[in-house]
């Protein structure tokens, strides 16, 4: 295998990794900047408060794109293996 192959295909896993990553860190970001900006408002000083709501985002979002996200996986999987001959040489 060159090791133009094996930057390919590090590069095609960590992009997978990342549109997998992606939906649930910026619900987790966005709930978070949120929570932060309501209790800074009205002075709640509660650490607890801010994990709810990034539950229910992270539920939600897995909820509306898990699907696309297993696809990812499986498309990524399976082209890793109809490819498994390019690997072992």
């Amino acid at each position: 295998m060159t090791p133009e192959a094996v930057i390919d295909t590090l590069q095609r896993a960590f992009q997978v990794g990342g549109m997998v990553a992606a939906p649930i860190i910026l619900t987790s970001l966005v709930a978070g900047v949120v929570v932060s900006i309501l209790q800074a408002t009205t002075q709640i000083n509660d650490a607890t408060l801010v994990f709810v709501p990034k539950i229910i985002g992270v539920v939600a979002v897995l909820a509306l794109f898990g699907p696309w996200m297993l696809q990812l996986y499986i498309d990524f999987t399976r082209e890793m293996m109809m490819n498994l001959h390019l690997f072992v040489h």
